[in-house]
């Protein structure tokens, strides 16, 4: 049995404090089109790579013609803020403490290219941080459990030995079905109620109370060896 551990971490709304300007830049973008969506229910779709938000929020039988468009203003307006990102206190913190504890860290992310670059330099732990994958790697992104899947692959641990954290539904929904154990974050703006019935293990305010509360978390279930008895029940 593999000895290795894998703390696997969405970013936006978990390490860095992003969620807010997503649903702004998302807003704006199909405001431009055409529609009129709410704010609260664009932040309830983040975590979905972007095909799968605009089905969430526009409907699966729309006409998809504008899809393309609505994507790349989404991507305009964000990258305006790609300078200023801030990551939530402690979150380089705990990745380092998990590192420095032997847990390869991973990133699982809709980010890539210029974006995932700017979230990194926000984070700036790059020194902990084992590998990233991101839902241009597979067939489906969050909810499907294809994303943690090859996170857990690209880190080569099964799932008892990895944990997640994130703070969206489509997070813990997509840990669960992929047999990882799911820690929810509520610094994303996600009520506690709705990550528990995603599939949350734990609930934690933000990165810097998981970090004060790491050695009582889910992460302290999975043992350093695979049979050195140190699990906690």
């Amino acid at each position: 049995m593999s000895t290795d551990r894998a703390a696997l971490f969405d970013v936006d709304g978990t390490l860095t404090d992003t969620n807010h300007l997503h649903v702004v830049s998302w807003w704006e973008a199909l405001r431009q089109a055409g529609h009129r969506v709410p704010a609260h229910a664009v932040h309830r779709a983040l975590g979905l790579p972007g095909e799968d938000l605009l089905d969430h929020l526009l409907g699966e039988e729309r006409d998809r013609s504008g899809d393309e468009g609505i994507s790349a203003a989404h991507d305009t307006l964000y990258a305006t803020y790609f300078e200023r990102i801030p990551s939530f206190d402690a979150a380089a913190d705990l990745l380092r403490a998990l590192a420095g504890d032997g847990w390869k860290v991973v990133l699982v992310t809709s980010a890539k290219d210029r974006e995932l670059e700017a979230l990194r330099k926000a984070i700036d732990a790059d020194d902990a941080i084992t590998d990233t994958a991101t839902s241009e790697d597979v067939d489906q992104g969050k909810p499907a459990p294809d994303q943690v899947r090859h996170a857990l692959g690209l880190a080569g641990v099964p799932p008892e030995r990895a944990v997640f954290v994130g703070d969206s539904v489509w997070d813990m929904q997509a840990a669960t079905r992929a047999g990882v154990s799911a820690v929810g974050l509520l610094c994303g703006g996600i009520p506690r109620e709705d990550l528990e019935e995603a599939g949350a293990a734990a609930v934690y305010r933000d990165p810097a109370d998981l970090l004060a509360g790491l050695d009582a978390s889910p992460f302290l279930r999975v043992p350093a060896t695979s049979g050195d008895g140190a699990a906690a029940g």
